[in-house]
């Protein structure tokens, strides 16, 4: 059995720790999806029902409650701040890398286990969403645990990482590894892994431990949460789409690209490695790791709703893939690679140019997009460099981790806190509670009320994007409050419904204004 190495764990553990938890509390909660579990996470200490999830002091059923709890939890700790909403998210992040370190290196060698963990750790997607005040990286960890407790042949260990992903995400925590296991069981053969696996008694741990929070939402809420929590959130969102102009079969593609950089150059060589030059004894755990990815990858790419963070659980399976390929190159160490050469020229290249161009889009970040393009520039002008001229795979690999780390630095330091003010209602909130008279009724954006209701306390009436909401709250003639962003502003056909208005504050193309 492959030894874990004290001296790697700690390097790892330090590495990691750094990308994930800097600047944890440095930025204000991002809307929309930040400030929705925090606030549900506060009024369940507020109400002191750990049972039922509430936003804007009423009942809702997006999720499972698992976040919320952690999120409680850290609340009790750490008092109610970004920090406190943020630091469950980033602890399954953190234990997420050192799960693949230990398990990669049991399953292939220490070398695979080490740059596997380092891979993941320094991907944009997986440390931004380790940043985030966001169910992801938890339900990450329980199905990551799962599958790989699959190929340990841990199989009870295997059915209560699947009970709590179901508790934190719902029933995609028991169809995704299930689905996974059984496609390597077919292509496989290995029909007889199956009563190895004590199904039915495994099954039964399953439900003791996934089913009591559902049953007892039933009791006290009937057939309303069946129908909103397993129908819509769940059924309708898979076969309706919840944002139209996402439904593209290719739409995930440019998230690879940018989640998995600075190691998207590695990808597709990595891909061909693990079927064509993996050993016989490496062969049959390749194809589950690349059945895992394909999985997910179809599965939402058949889905109708599109989000970023939905392709995340397939990035652990990526990062073993590269991290094992790297392993594999050290341990030959022979001639030019060319095809990391060309992929990671490319995507440097593409990275460059994406985030100077990006940062053009936004005034406020323009410079550091600049910063951040010619960082990116010299690191990958390094790596060629290196592979080419000196032909030294670790030294190349180290330079990806530096990447991956500076890119972090860059952007949580400087260009998230210029622009947080474009995707955060904190500091109009606050403009919001000092200068307005709060007897009177605030019409809140939609996209904007969680956050507003994070910050004030108070959870306003809603307006709906692309509706006539906005229109009807002008048209009513009592004195009232608006919050809404310049998007929905610029969108009223009747503008001139906005002459009887008093801007009060806007602050990165977000508006407060006052209705005479």
């Amino acid at each position: 059995m492959n030894r874990i190495e004290k001296g790697s764990l700690l390097v790892l553990a330090i590495i990691v720790a750094f990308n994930i938890f800097f600047g944890l509390g440095s930025i204000p909660l991002l809307d929309p999806d930040e400030p929705v579990y925090a606030e549900t996470a506060r009024e369940m200490i507020q109400f002191n029902d750990y049972l039922s999830p509430r936003i804007y002091n009423e009942y809702w059923f997006d999720k499972p409650p698992m976040y919320y709890w952690l999120v409680a939890g850290s609340m009790h700790v750490f008092g109610d701040s970004e920090f406190a909403a943020r630091f469950p998210a980033a602890v399954m992040a953190f234990l997420t890398v050192i799960m693949l370190y230990c398990s990669v290196t049991r399953l292939f060698n220490e070398k695979a286990g080490f740059w596997s963990a380092l891979v993941l750790a320094t991907s944009v997607q997986f440390f931004y969403l380790g940043k985030a005040a966001v169910t992801d990286t938890t339900l990450v960890f329980f199905l990551t645990g799962a599958l790989l407790c699959y190929l340990h042949k841990k199989y009870w260990l295997m059915y209560v990482c699947m009970a709590l992903a179901t508790v934190t995400k719902g029933p995609i925590g028991i169809v995704f590894p299930g689905a996974i296991i059984f496609l390597h069981i077919l292509c496989t053969g290995q029909w007889r892994l199956i009563l190895k696996m004590h199904c039915v008694r495994g099954l039964l741990l399953y439900f003791l431990i996934a089913a009591p929070w559902y049953y007892l939402m039933y009791q006290v809420h009937g057939m309303e949460f069946i129908d909103t929590f397993l129908g819509f959130h769940n059924l309708t969102r898979f076969t309706t789409p919840e944002h139209p102009t996402r439904v593209l079969w290719w739409y995930y593609f440019p998230v690879i690209v940018l989640g998995l950089f600075p190691w998207t150059g590695l990808l597709l060589q990595s891909v061909k490695a693990s079927i064509a030059d993996s050993r016989s004894d490496d062969l049959g755990k390749m194809l589950f790791v690349n059945i895992w990815w394909l999985f997910v990858l179809i599965f939402f790419t058949v889905s109708k709703t599109k989000l970023v963070s939905y392709i995340l659980p397939m990035f652990p399976a990526l990062a073993i893939m590269i991290g094992w390929n790297i392993a594999r190159m050290q341990k030959e160490n022979y001639g030019i690679r060319w095809s990391w050469i060309l992929g990671s020229g490319i995507m440097f290249l593409l990275l460059t140019a994406g985030w100077v161009i990006g940062g053009q889009q936004l005034p406020e970040v323009a410079f550091g997009g600049i910063v951040l393009g010619v960082v990116t520039f010299i690191l990958g002008l390094s790596i060629v460099w290196a592979l080419w001229y000196y032909r030294d795979i670790s030294f190349a690999a180290w330079l990806h981790v530096v990447t991956g780390v500076l890119t972090m630095v860059i952007a949580f330091s400087f260009l998230l806190p210029m622009v947080a003010n474009r995707f955060s209602v904190k500091e109009v909130a606050k403009v919001y509670q000092a200068r307005c008279d709060q007897q009177k009724p605030v019409y809140v954006d939609k996209f904007l009320r969680p956050g507003f209701m994070y910050y004030t306390g108070k959870p306003g009436l809603e307006v709906r994007p692309k509706s006539n909401d906005l229109a009807a709250a002008l048209n009513a003639p009592d004195t009232k409050y608006i919050l809404v962003r310049g998007l929905e502003l610029r969108r009223l056909k009747d503008q001139n419904k906005l002459q009887h208005l008093n801007e009060i504050t806007e602050l990165g193309d977000i508006y407060l204004l006052e209705k005479y």
